[in-house]
């Protein structure tokens, strides 16, 4: 199977390639523009164990020139497309929020466009929990209605859903759209909380926790992740939404502490507000994911943070970063 994949050089995008290749008839095409958000080096190291393997391709594209979704599909019998490709960042979209519609509304169109004139037919596309904003629920679940996201790069994920949903309506598209909740493990941005932390109090650097400490996260092992995503793309649909979490929610005060018994090292904190866009709690709603995909998390946030460590620490000693 042909599989079209953008974003293959990010974290998540990274290690779903690297899952899809070690499956058997997989033969995967990776775009990515190596996005300057953070150091090239590290995109390349997350692409280094497959990067030349015989069942990967890749091309540095940019999502918003359609004449590179065009020449994929002229050349390749693209059999699925995972569209995990997105400028990311909730602050960084404060700052630049032409810039993220562009790239990920206007991109997410180019996809959708060149899908259609070229008879490709199914997509799984990568959203997120952002879309739920400050929802006043205690499971997000993905029939809650009128949701007001609180950063552009949440309301560019929420209006490539609705773009994506017109796509299927009208021609031969069938899509699944994954709300993914703070994907952490292995390759993670280092502009990610976890991520942060680990490398911070293992260097003896202050870390900042912004508000009281009483915010709270459904943290997803990139595993399971990835998991969810390749069930998706087996699922037989027209369109559907569906959240792909964890299933429970841990404070923040609590993930440092854990962090803290993991590493065996007390952290230096720093309190500052909370920033702008930051949403209060997520907690997801996984019934439809288990019903629909058979699909449900198998790490522990415990094992999944000691798995993280041990990587973060290898990094460290490699000086990888």
């Amino acid at each position: 199977m042909n599989i079209l994949v953008t974003g293959c050089a990010g974290f998540i995008g990274s290690n779903l390639t690297l899952k899809l290749i070690e499956q058997r008839d997989n033969f995967v095409i990776g775009i990515d523009n190596f996005d300057d958000f953070y150091p090239r080096k590290i995109k390349e190291k997350n692409i280094a164990e497959f990067k030349d393997c015989k069942k990967f391709k890749l091309y540095e594209y940019d999502i918003r020139n359609i004449e590179n979704f065009e020449y994929l599909f002229k050349h390749y019998n693209i059999d699925k497309v995972i569209h995990l490709a997105a400028k990311a960042g909730v602050r960084e979209s404060i700052k630049n929020p032409e810039v993220f519609q562009d790239v990920n509304i206007n991109g997410t169109k180019n996809l959708l466009e060149a899908m259609h004139k070229n008879n490709v037919s199914d997509l799984v596309f990568a959203s997120s929990s952002s879309v739920y904003g400050n929802a006043k629920f205690e499971f997000l679940s993905e029939n809650i209605q009128n949701l007001k996201p609180i950063s552009p790069y949440a309301e560019t994920k929420l209006e490539c859903e609705k773009i994506i949903k017109e796509y299927t309506d009208k021609f031969n598209i069938n899509a699944v759209a994954l709300r993914f909740f703070t994907v952490y493990g292995p390759h993670q941005r280092p502009d990610l909380a976890i991520r942060k932390f680990i490398d911070k109090i293992l260097k003896d650097e202050e870390i900042t926790i912004f508000g009281d400490g009483y915010t709270s996260r459904d943290y997803t092992y990139i595993d399971d992740t990835v998991n969810g995503i390749i069930a998706a793309t087996n699922l037989k649909t027209k369109y559907d939404i569906i959240n792909v979490g964890a299933g429970n929610t841990i404070l923040l005060k609590d993930m440092v502490l854990k962090i803290e018994k993991e590493l065996n090292k007390k952290a230096k904190i720093k309190y500052d507000v909370m920033q702008q866009g930051d949403v209060f709690r997520t907690q997801s709603d996984i019934k439809k994911a288990e019903r629909l995909l058979m699909w449900k998390p198998k790490v522990s946030f415990d094992d999944g943070l000691h798995r993280f460590v041990e990587f973060v620490r290898a990094e460290q000693e490699n000086k990888d970063y």
